[in-house]
């Protein structure tokens, strides 16, 4: 039974809980159903922006200043309570929420901290009450966060059955009773609501080597921005000699030494770089920098860590730095997909989804489809292969997919070097499968594959054996033998690179002439399909039909109404000539083929966009002015014009997707970025199970 509500409201029982994590997975999920979604704190600190607040803001994109997205200040929230004005209190914030709420179909509320609240606020003893007060009067409902950290089971079932019972005696709805942090994987108490245990996650609470840095007031001696990326798991202080020191080094610790310990420096750096031990970084004490020589030859060592210097001794620097504690934000992307991955590996959000009933939104927004993509992968979890695993893009791109659990992955490569640069860049991909072409005992049985593939093309066995050396041929034969379901590819290398080997081993579905692609065009407001933009130079008139056919079901696969347009310079009848008789020749025989789709053609690109075009050259078509799927009649017009709506209308490009193969393969961009990469790779695990 679904509740109908407009926002969710998180209180927890005690101060702190984790709520960054709550809200991260509440507003990923509201941000699949409805095109815009905002964040609101009833009261916030003074002393500068609410770090929940501007994690929302900037992730999802919310159209509200920040300013606007609070109702008080603690500062101002103390002074009424102090003149006995609470209710004044309440009825400003309230009327802050109501005026996010009029322009936005769906919030998330972060409740006051405790802490905050009694320091601040003049005494609040009852905050839990004042926040199911303000929940009621928003109309939200409540999603209880219990702070299991370093709590027994006992103790954190004992806080979850109270925070069903104290709230619900307060008048609140409950939709959900969340512990996280909790010490281990545990099952809470049977009650009314769902109630799930997200297991503490060191790496969303840990610092980073850049926290670590700001707080310590450090100065950069050594390492790039990435190496300040990296999370603090632990802190070992280097005093004794070598030997003790590699004794006690841990993964994630961050070594605290004195500067004039250049033993200990190139140590912990050696064993970083060996793979002994993953370092997070290096904190000289003292104010002591090391000889020069010494620096130049960590340079050489290549370890990819960041060294910094500090004026304070050992013990004074270690005392501050375990008291820095780290938690998701816009500046730390890594920490936002690790809070994200625990809170959708165990809480069902199908079921909270159910029990909330926001009214879905009937157009796909930007956003809607970019979540909806990691949503639908990790319902149907398929295995892909990655072929360029030592790149950069490659390695973040997988931590991240395998934090959220979107695919399981292959990755092709030397696992030396990807193990080394993993360990360089900071990033945990212990989950992926490493396969080396050069040495896999599947080489040859891919070489007999190829060349019995290929005899009539006169390859032998030996030069077969050559050509699945290749990363992009052997993971084309893993999906072909159905060891992998699908494959991603391109990153580094070309177009060709990656298209070449399916053509030669995958082929085109039966009944399908040639295989094609398409581009989402993520717009502020929709998202378009255009095809096709990067494989068929110039299609004829039944090529063109197959693309048209094969864009249409790929935009509907992904949530996109198809209403299709054969784009031409001429609309109608108004034009003549050779390439206006093929879109026109194309046209019909999708209509023939597929009487079911909502086909225009020839069109401009003006009238099949704009409703007042439409009118003009086209009344009362069922596409004209309402198109979402662009089918353009050769290479040249399509890439060119892909190109010209992502740089001048700020459009996001995903894709290159190719369709029309018979097991997905999809090609990057060189140029793609690691949330390209992401959504490419959820795009090819929902063509793989469809």
């Amino acid at each position: 039974m679904g509740v109908a509500a407009r926002s969710v409201f998180i209180a927890s029982l005690g101060p702190g809980g984790g709520k960054s994590t709550i809200a991260l997975g509440l507003a990923e999920l509201l941000s699949r159903q409805v095109g815009r979604i905002a964040a609101f704190r009833p009261l916030v600190p003074t002393t500068g922006p609410d770090p929940i607040l501007a994690l929302l803001h900037d992730r999802y994109r919310v159209e509200l200043p920040l300013a606007e997205l609070s109702g008080a200040g603690y500062p101002e929230a103390a002074a009424l309570v102090g003149d006995g004005r609470r209710e004044e209190l309440i009825s400003r914030i309230v009327e802050r929420y109501r005026s996010v709420e009029r322009r936005c179909p769906a919030v998330v509320v972060i409740g006051s901290d405790f802490d905050d609240a009694e320091e601040n606020a003049g005494g609040m003893s009852r905050e839990l009450a004042f926040n199911a007060r303000l929940a009621t009067e928003f109309g939200s409902v409540v999603v209880a966060v219990i702070d299991g950290f370093e709590q027994d089971e006992k103790a954190i079932a004992g806080a979850a059955r109270g925070a069903y019972h104290e709230l619900t005696d307060l008048g609140a709805t409950v939709l959900a009773v969340i512990a996280n942090r909790v010490p281990h994987e545990m099952t809470l108490p049977e009650l009314p609501v769902p109630a799930y245990a997200i297991p503490e996650v060191p790496t969303v609470s840990a610092p980073t080597v850049a926290e670590v840095a700001a707080a310590l007031g450090a100065t950069r001696l050594a390492g790039d921005d990435s190496a300040l990326d990296r999370d603090v798991l632990d802190y070992v202080v280097g005093a004794a000699h070598v030997p003790t020191l590699l004794d006690h080094l841990t993964d994630g610790c961050l070594v605290i030494t004195p500067g004039d310990r250049a033993d200990l420096l190139l140590a912990a750096s050696a064993a970083h770089v060996a793979g002994q031990v993953s370092v997070a970084g290096l904190v000289l004490t003292l104010g002591e920098r090391p000889d020069e020589r010494v620096m130049r030859l960590l340079e050489r060592l290549h370890s990819g860590l960041a060294v910094l210097c500090v004026p304070t001794d050992s013990y004074h620097t270690v005392a501050a730095s375990s008291r820095i504690e780290g938690r998701p934000s816009s500046a730390s992307p890594r920490k936002v997909e690790a809070a994200l991955g625990a809170f959708e590996s165990t809480v069902d959000t199908a079921e909270l989804s159910r029990r909330l009933r926001v009214t879905r939104s009937v157009r796909v927004t930007p956003l809607m489809f970019e979540y909806d993509l990691i949503d639908r992968a990790r319902a149907q979890r398929r295995h892909l292969v990655l072929p360029e695993g030592p790149a950069e893009r490659i390695l973040r791109a997988t931590e991240i997919l395998l934090r959220r659990g979107v695919a399981e992955l292959t990755l092709l490569g030397d696992p030396a070097e990807i193990g080394r640069k993993a360990r360089e860049l900071g990033v945990d991909v212990e989950g992926a499968t490493i396969v080396d072409p050069a040495d896999s005992p599947w080489r040859e049985e891919f070489a007999v594959e190829y060349a019995g593939l290929r005899a009539h093309r006169g390859v032998t066995l030996d030069l077969a054996r050559d050509v699945v050396g290749d990363p992009n041929y052997f993971g084309t034969l893993m999906v072909h033998t159905g060891r992998v379901d699908g494959m991603v590819s391109g990153a580094t290398r070309t177009t060709a690179a990656t298209i070449r080997p399916a053509f030669e081993i995958i082929k085109t579905v039966p009944g399908v002439s040639v295989a094609s692609s398409v581009f989402f065009m993520l717009l502020a407001d929709r998202v378009l399909v255009y095809g096709d933009c990067a494989i068929n130079p110039d299609p004829d008139a039944a090529q063109l039909a197959d693309i048209a056919v094969s864009s249409a079901d790929t935009a509907a696969r992904f949530g996109v109404e198809p209403r299709v347009a054969m784009l031409s310079y001429s609309t109608g009848t108004s034009g003549s000539g050779a390439d206006v008789e093929k879109v026109a020749a194309a046209t019909e025989l999708v209509r023939q083929r597929r009487p079911d789709l909502l086909v225009e053609g020839p069109i401009q690109y003006d009238a099949a966009i704009d409703p007042a075009v439409a009118a003009t050259k086209l009344p009362g078509s069922s596409v004209a002015g309402r198109a979402t799927v662009f089918v353009f009649p050769d290479l040249n017009t399509g890439n060119n014009t892909y190109k010209a709506v992502q740089r001048s209308a700020g459009a996001v490009a995903v894709g290159p997707v190719m369709q029309g193969l018979r097991r997905p393969i999809n090609d990057l961009s060189r140029g793609a970025t690691v949330p390209d990469i992401v959504n490419t790779v959820a795009i090819t695990a929902i063509q793989a199970a469809g």
